[in-house]
């Protein structure tokens, strides 16, 4: 029986991507200067008004203000006209230091008496992360979201190129595609809201919309021929932004993952340094479900990791193959343990995450860019030689 799968997706102009980038801004700037910072920036964006509010340890000297400012400009916030702008906006900093007690828990992990260098970075936090990857595209992401995020990040190619000049930076997409025995056959709908300027025809606004975004990144293959097209569904969107829409740090947790295909643990990424396993231990936790993929041990794979605070090594890791797997989830765990280690000193290590990698995270999805580093698949060849020699 077919069945209808959705996602969505928002552009960098979109208030709580926004201010997910102007977190990710001021993380970067710390640790380009200070890499051992322990950062855990949070933004909030509204008419006329950023605020940067957290917790920083660092040695760095950073003008916060200056990377608001500069956030907002990279994502095209520059008129005055679209009630937040880079150069007239208020920008308000409220940063204080790491608390001792959680700042313990790292630096001292319960397991640092083995001896072992990666046992003395404790977990910053309590809490589970989902790592995800299926086969359906060469990204090894879930295709509605993939789809969206094309959607979304066509729609501010075209505002940025000039290529359609009425165009603001706010945006959003939406794409529902129809399954038939677990393959995507048909693109059901597409809701797409675009900000613009006043005084733009209804009708072209729609038609360069279907043709130069929506079309424009349709996969072959894909039955668009009964498709129904929800184009600025109110009639106008001309107010939008921090204008219109307060925005906040981590409200998109759903479009920075997997667009609902696979469960979230909860912690958002944005603005947090990798101690902080909300965010390492989901980028591994990827990275691991990715890797299995793409050794041919399972068409689809969920992989969770738990932790508890000050303490290295994940109390919990469960994998989950939907029975796609090569060999049993049982089997396929223990070759996992084998081959990654989910302590947060060894994942920062070995994804080299102690650099200013993190703005470009903060839109279009933290997963399936192969830039970064959490989306090789160099463990292929030492997945499968673990899971043939496990009894």
């Amino acid at each position: 029986m077919p069945r209808l799968v959705s996602a969505e997706s928002v552009t960098e102009g979109h208030p709580d991507k926004l201010a997910d980038r102007i977190s990710d801004s001021v993380l970067d700037a710390i640790i380009a200067q200070d890499p051992d910072a322990r950062v855990a920036a949070e933004t909030l964006v509204t008419k006329g008004l950023a605020l940067v509010a957290g917790e920083v340890t660092t040695s760095a000297d950073v003008d916060v203000q200056a990377c608001v400012r500069q956030a907002a400009r990279d994502v095209g916030y520059v008129d005055a006209a679209y009630g937040f702008d880079a150069d007239h906006s208020a920008v308000l900093i409220a940063l204080s230091e790491q608390s001792p007690d959680i700042a313990r828990g790292v630096d001292a992990a319960v397991e640092s008496s083995s001896g072992d260098r990666r046992d003395a970075l404790g977990a910053g936090d309590q809490g589970l992360m989902f790592g995800y990857a299926i086969d359906e595209t060469p990204e090894l992401m879930p295709l509605p979201i993939s789809l969206a995020h094309r959607m979304a990040r066509r729609l501010a190619e075209v505002r940025r190129s000039g290529e359609l000049p009425y165009l603001r930076p706010d945006g959003k997409t939406q794409v529902t595609l129809v399954y038939e025995d677990g393959v995507a056959t048909a693109l059901d709908n597409v809701v797409l809201s675009a900000q613009h300027h006043d005084g733009v025809d209804a009708d072209r606004l729609r038609e360069d919309l279907i043709e130069r975004v929506i079309q424009a990144v349709l996969p072959p293959g894909l039955d668009a021929s009964r498709a129904r097209y929800f184009v600025n569904p109110t009639g106008r969107f001309v107010e939008g932004g921090p204008a219109a829409d307060a925005g906040l740090t981590g409200r998109k947790i759903i479009v920075d993952t997997y667009g609902g295909a696979a469960p979230h643990g909860g912690g958002a990424f944005s603005g947090k340094d990798p101690t902080k396993v909300d965010r390492s231990g989901s980028y591994y936790a990827r990275y691991i479900a990715k890797n299995v993929v793409a050794a041919g041990l399972a068409k689809r794979c969920l992989v969770q990791l738990s932790y508890a605070i000050g303490v290295a090594r994940p109390v919990g890791m469960y994998v989950e193959t939907y029975g796609t797997g090569a060999v049993p989830d049982e089997r396929l765990t223990e070759a996992i343990r084998r081959c990654f280690d989910g302590r947060p000193a060894a994942i920062i290590e070995e994804l080299d995450l102690r650099r200013p990698i993190y703005t470009p995270t903060s839109s279009y999805g933290h997963f399936g860019d192969p830039s970064f580093p959490w989306e090789r698949t160099d463990r292929v060849d030492a997945l499968r030689a673990a899971a043939s020699e496990v009894a």
